[in-house]
């Protein structure tokens, strides 16, 4: 059975911390390999997108094109509207029932876990793999115990990056140069993006 990580978010835009992720997740949890699953709205984020659900899809396409340990799908934008995790779930299990899948979130989201729409089903059916980060407390305590027994925890070094700052720098025609890969770059530049020139 093939083991896959995934890498769900906004990616708006995409940027070096979700992909130094991504592999930090793979390489110390055997993946074969990360899917980047862009959503098309969060329910738990404001869903105040600033590039559109296919330009935040080639971006990722971009992003990732470099590794063939990744790769891209748009299941969640074909669905449209809010994404719940056990709906993505229950379809890519129904597309690759040959595959085992792992959600990879950021320890910021792993004390919000219990919020998640369906999280006994989910835990049910997939891992997670929760990086930590020094900066962010994780509350172990406060996690139900289906989910401390399907949460693997990975240590991330730190990245100061986030796509919101990556905006307003390109907003602000700052550079934003090392903070995503330079065809990601090229990409918000030739389609004018976050107000970049």
């Amino acid at each position: 059975m093939k083991k896959i990580g995934i890498m769900g978010g906004t990616f708006d835009p995409i940027h070096i911390g979700h992909l130094l992720a991504a592999e930090v997740a793979r390489e110390h949890c055997s993946l074969n390999e990360v899917w980047f699953i862009p959503t098309a709205g969060s329910p738990l984020k404001d869903n105040e997108q600033r590039a559109n659900a296919v330009k935040r899809y080639e971006m990722v396409v971009e992003a990732i094109s470099s590794n063939n340990k990744f790769r891209a799908l748009d299941i969640e934008l074909k669905r449209g509207g809010i994404s719940y995790s056990y709906d993505t779930v229950t379809e890519l299990q129904a597309i690759f029932p040959d595959c085992s899948f792992s959600y990879i979130i950021g320890s910021d989201r792993i004390n919000d876990l219990p919020k998640w729409n369906r999280i006994e089903k989910l835990a049910e059916v997939v891992n997670f793999i929760g990086l930590e980060r020094p900066s962010e407390a994780i509350c172990m305590e406060s996690l139900p115990a289906y989910l401390k027994d399907r949460l693997h925890l990975v240590e991330m070094p730190p990245i100061g990056i986030s796509s919101t700052a990556l905006r307003r720098k390109l907003s602000l025609g700052q550079s934003v140069r090392y903070s995503l890969p330079d065809s990601v770059l090229a990409y918000i530049r030739r389609h004018g993006l976050y107000g970049s020139n």
